[in-house]
């Protein structure tokens, strides 16, 4: 790979780096936050492709500028000594050649080809999100929080799958009884059939994405189908099961309505520590 082809990988790279943080795209691989990061990376590699280029270019008018002015001066040197100034052109020309030898075989590492592997994987292959699959073959990572904040007074609440999960294990759903409650997620189901709601948690990128999941009971559709995603309505539920992969707590959410939902454009969750 010559530095032509180099700035070329660099430049793709980067601009799919820049694609992937100004849309959505990039939710599938990183957490929301790190957006400014990816963008920032991108950049940088945009601008590096730039600079080679452009010192690639500099380095190219230099040699040719300086080819000319040798070249007038070998042709000085004839007009004064015949032989003597044959033999010098013929020896300047020598080593002309050796120096255009050279620099026709210098190349960077083959390795640098390796550079087009993210750039075709970020193209051609856009990854879906986690899902079932991964839910039911991951124990929850449901973690004691640091504390609970206070919810807002009156009115269904709107939680996340981990904050229902941390208050209603580690709280004993003490600010959850006798309010209406509205959670989304993707529904997965265990070997023995029972049904989830999940919500896969990131702590840096898809990588390292584990589940929380909350056990449903009560009005539940009769037909659920694994990766679906809903949005339940209902209220606490006192009951615990044990995650069957790790033993991990899950709590129960008394479902009194579900509805399918299209799959949101952030389909992950931070790890919830209040």
């Amino acid at each position: 790979m010559n530095r032509q082809a180099q700035a070329a990988l660099l430049f793709l790279l980067g601009a799919t780096v820049l694609h992937a943080g100004l849309t959505d795209l990039h939710l599938r691989y990183v957490k929301a936050g790190l957006r400014p990061l990816l963008l920032l990376c991108g950049a940088v590699l945009v601008v590096t492709a730039m600079a080679t280029v452009w010192y690639e270019w500099r380095e190219a008018s230099g040699k040719r500028d300086h080819d000319g002015s040798g070249s007038g001066s070998g042709s000085g040197n004839g007009d004064g000594s015949d032989g003597g100034g044959e033999s010098g052109n013929g020896g300047g020309g020598g080593d002309g050649g050796g120096e255009h030898d050279h620099d026709r075989g210098h190349h960077e590492p083959r390795i640098s080809w390796l550079l087009a592997l993210p750039v075709l994987a970020l193209i051609l292959v856009a990854p879906p999100a986690l899902g079932s699959y991964s839910a039911t073959h991951t124990g929850t990572a449901l973690q004691k929080p640091f504390g609970f904040p206070e919810l807002p007074a009156g009115g269904t609440l709107r939680l996340g799958v981990g904050e229902y999960a941390a208050r209603a294990v580690y709280d004993d759903g003490r600010d959850l009884r006798d309010r209406p409650i509205e959670i989304t997620g993707f529904v997965a189901l265990d070997p023995s059939g029972v049904p989830y709601l999940v919500r896969m948690s990131l702590n840096c990128c898809a990588a390292d994405g584990q589940p929380v999941k909350i056990a449903l009971t009560g009005e539940v559709p009769p037909v659920l189908q694994p990766d679906a995603w809903l949005e339940v309505t209902g209220t606490y539920s006192p009951r615990r099961t044990k995650d069957p992969v790790n033993d991990g707590p899950v709590p129960y959410f008394e479902v009194t309505s579900a509805k399918p939902v299209p799959t949101p454009n952030d389909p992950y969750d931070e790890v919830w520590n209040g």
